[in-house]
């Protein structure tokens, strides 16, 4: 059970998100070994998931792929599928 999101963007062919990846909160909360989010990179932009464990974690997530994916797109989409 959680909230998906697409957030949809003009992604370059030479996209590299590891300067992005370094930058994300752990996916895990380590006291209960439960994934906080998780996350996929698409032709068309980002797919996350917020998986409703700790919304802290996950709006910070959410937030850095947002702000990523207005680096490349002067406006993004975020719906949910």
């Amino acid at each position: 059970m959680g909230i998906e999101y697409k957030i949809k963007f003009a992604v370059p062919g030479d996209f590299n998100p590891s300067a992005l990846l370094k930058k994300l909160p752990s996916p895990i909360d380590r006291s209960s070994m439960v994934e906080i989010y998780n996350y996929a990179l698409e032709p068309d932009g980002f797919y996350f998931i917020d998986h409703l464990v700790s919304r802290d974690v996950a709006s910070v997530a959410l937030r850095l792929f947002i702000d990523e994916a207005l680096v490349y797109s002067p406006s993004v989409q975020i719906i949910e599928p």
